[in-house]
């Protein structure tokens, strides 16, 4: 696992020594820490501006994390603010069993080694390590090993020897030795905080890996535009004609909401639909789209059957705009419109050189074992929806692609023999995308949702001059361990690209697939 929101100083740099870092005046400028949880937030956010040095050791709270929290953000140690961090030894040993392998866990075990084995480097355990020593400026907090054993009872039996049930009696004996201190537990184990709860102990989630609280409030890319727009913004416009398309400066208290690269929308006497280009304070440029519901403007037979999917060609076609991600629910058309957008670029305007498409591979029931074959052959299976994808449009979508005389519903003047079009489409496994550079490329990254902010960063800077990265995903259909809608790879960068001018996101919202499907999106 990896964390959401790496801190300023992801990349550990040692420092002279621990002592010296603990000397230094704490007035730093550095951001306010992310607490990682809610109690840490509320604390943290008082104090945040006025805090000039540590707290006094009997007001920090100490929080007592389990070894999955580690295993998801390495980061973790140094996301409690000004509280300590406690580490039972028995999640030392998990540790150590989990350091093995290539996995992203096993990865995440050996940084959390590294961690440790340079913050006690210099320092006195018993007397706790300064988490701040690693240049991590808003931990103020120390980090408190277990340096002998506890001699404390549950108060319910539970079986001797499991690790879970080993931490929960070290939270209740780290209670009783100080009562009037706060200590919590935290873990990503639900199961884990529900015998917590039960045995009186507090305990909570690892929350700074969210970027979201609730997932109702992430950026969807468009906005409808109130019935008195034209009222409060008609005054002072400005209007003219560039690159084909029209363009609006308009004034007035909504252009403050205004988001680049934003979609906005109106029904009324004067539809307008069109992309937000410039805002600044109660002023913005507009620019109107093209219109790819219209045959004329078909992207390799295909054409946009709703609002949404046209704002989505309008980005995919857009060689200004660098990253696109697209939600949606099953059937809305994202892998279609992206798969055309991607062949209409190649092969027609030779914008890129190939597309290469990747995914999470995460199965949804049980693992079917070993795949055989080359990494191309291996990921094929995995590839269902690009087989159906390139069926449609190798094929025509019905009315949406002109049939020719031979009446099978082929339009072979804009499709090449499938052949042609495989050899310029790569399968790509994800262990195999550190170290790359792509350069002129058209990245179709499928799946998103399952994969972790970590993995996300890794992909996008692969991208080299040239290239276009398109995320597509569900984040209701989140099939990774440990991943939430709120802590989603791709519901980071939708937040993180928003604004910026090169990206653009919508969410598609009405399915195009079938009836059947429809229904059963909202039925089942």
């Amino acid at each position: 696992m990896a964390p959401a929101r790496p801190a300023a100083t992801a990349d550990a740099k040692p420092a002279a020594s621990a002592q010296a870092r603990a000397k230094k005046p704490e007035a730093d400028k550095a951001e306010a820490p992310q607490p990682a949880t809610r109690q840490a937030a509320s604390t943290a956010a008082g104090k945040a501006k006025a805090r000039t040095r540590r707290l006094p050791a009997a007001q920090r709270k100490l929080f007592v994390l389990d070894t999955n929290v580690l295993l998801h953000d390495p980061t973790s140690l140094f996301r409690f603010a000004e509280h300590d961090v406690f580490l039972p030894m028995i999640v030392l040993e998990e540790l150590d069993h989990q350091k093995k392998g290539m996995s992203e866990v096993a990865r995440n075990a050996r940084q959390v080694s590294r961690y440790l084995d340079e913050l006690i480097a210099t320092a006195d355990i018993s007397k706790g390590v300064p988490l701040d020593g690693l240049g991590h400026s808003d931990a103020l907090g120390a980090l408190h090993f277990q340096t002998r054993a506890t001699n404390a009872h549950l108060p319910v039996e539970l079986p001797i020897g499991k690790a879970d049930n080993v931490i929960l009696s070290i939270v209740h004996g780290l209670r009783q030795e100080s009562p009037g201190r706060e200590i919590i537990l935290v873990s990503k184990d639900i199961n884990m905080r529900l015998k917590a709860r039960a045995l009186n102990l507090p305990a909570e989630d690892y929350l700074s890996d969210h970027v979201l609280d609730d997932s109702d409030l992430l950026y969807d890319g468009a906005m409808p535009l109130p019935d008195n727009f034209w009222v409060k913004h008609g005054k002072d416009i400005e209007s003219w004609q560039q690159n084909g398309l029209t363009w609006y400066r308009v004034r007035g208290p909504l252009c403050g909401q205004f988001i680049v690269n934003e979609f906005v929308y109106y029904d009324g006497d004067m539809p307008l639909a069109a992309q937000v280009r410039e805002a600044t304070g109660k002023s913005a440029v507009l620019a109107t789209l093209r219109d790819f519901s219209h045959s004329k403007n078909s992207v390799w037979g295909i054409t946009a059957r709703n609002r949404e999917q046209n704002f989505a060609l309008n980005l995919l076609m857009n060689p200004e705009i660098d990253f696109v991600s697209l939600l949606g629910q099953a059937g809305t058309g994202k892998t279609l419109l992206t798969l055309a957008s991607g062949l209409a670029q190649t092969f027609e305007t030779k914008r890129y050189t190939e597309i290469i498409i990747t995914r999470a591979t995460v199965p949804v029931g049980d693992d079917i074992g070993f795949l055989p074959g080359t990494e191309e052959e291996k990921m094929l299976p995995w590839m269902g929806a690009l087989e159906d994808n390139l069926e449609v449009l190798h094929q025509g979508s019905g009315n949406t692609v002109s049939t020719s005389n031979n009446g099978n519903g082929q339009d072979w003047s804009k499709s090449p023999a499938m052949d042609l079009i495989r050899s310029r489409i790569k399968v790509k496994s994800l262990n195999f995308m550190r170290g790359r550079t792509f350069l002129n490329k058209f990245l179709i990254i499928d799946e998103a949702q399952n994969l972790t902010p970590k993995q996300m960063k890794t992909l996008i800077t692969r991208a080299g001059p040239g290239t276009k990265i398109v995320c597509l995903g569900n984040i209701s259909q989140i099939d990774t361990p440990y991943l939430t809608e709120g802590s989603s790879g791709l519901t980071y960068v939708v937040d993180r690209f928003k604004g910026w001018p090169h990206a653009g996101h919508i969410t598609l919202q009405r399915g195009e697939r079938s009836r059947l499907a429809d229904y059963a999106s909202d039925a089942l």
